[in-house]
């Protein structure tokens, strides 16, 4: 089959269907390998920018989704959709990075790294399908579990939870402050780093959750 056909067929499929569409489904519609797929599906991804397309095709996960470019968003939704844009506070993007870069992770789990109660959150994270029930956890009481979903890679232009910007490096200062590493690197000698021991021990077992709220900086930008 021609290549012009099969950009064509894979058009019209993810128009169709309105939904995501993985590339299992892609390969026993068109009988090509999952290879030729990406490399076509790249191939258009490209034609779509050069030729500057009102639509794109993006990858979540191992599918992809024929939409409309997000930076078109406010032509589009007064007329097909009157729900308005998720609004989504500090402290709810702050709940997001965490369950984001800690998948199956419980209630009380994002509440002992924020030090706050994290039901607000939660519910409304849920109502905006930016996470959801992961299962219940092998601890006392069963307590649910959440990830996040493909909505949520979406809103943030990743194709998968990889692509998450990586935690930064940092230590603790006296006060138990956080110190990002890629700023004061060179101020820090030997002697300083063997003194500094105990606090990066420390850090090690708090790492996850307090690396999380510096990088959630990152989700409000992109959010913005």
């Amino acid at each position: 089959m021609e290549i012009g056909k099969i950009k064509s067929i894979i058009e019209a499929i993810l128009f169709a269907a309105g939904r995501e569409v993985t590339q299992k489904e892609l390969i026993l519609a068109l009988e090509i390998s999952e290879e030729d797929i990406e490399n076509i599906i790249k191939d258009m991804q490209e034609e779509y920018k050069r030729e500057d397309r009102g639509i794109e095709i993006i990858k979540v996960d191992k599918s992809y989704q024929l939409t409309t470019k997000k930076e078109l968003y406010d032509y589009i939704y007064p007329i097909l959709d009157k729900r308005s844009k998720p609004n989504l506070s500090n402290a709810a993007l702050e709940t997001l990075a965490i369950i984001a870069y800690n998948p199956k992770i419980s209630r009380a789990e994002i509440e002992s790294i924020r030090g706050v109660s994290a039901d607000g959150c939660v519910y409304k994270l849920l109502e905006y399908g930016l996470i959801e029930e992961a299962g219940k956890l092998d601890l006392p009481g069963k307590p649910m579990s959440y990830k996040t979903t493909n909505d949520f890679l979406k809103m943030f232009g990743y194709s998968s939870l990889e692509e998450l910007p990586e935690l930064p490096k940092y230590k603790l200062d006296e006060n138990q402050q956080i110190i990002i590493d890629d700023l004061v690197e060179k101020n820090f000698t030997e002697e300083e780093n063997s003194k500094n021991k105990n606090s990066d021990d420390k850090l090690e077992n708090q790492a996850t959750g307090e690396k999380v709220l510096v990088n959630s900086e990152e989700l409000i930008k992109k959010l913005k």
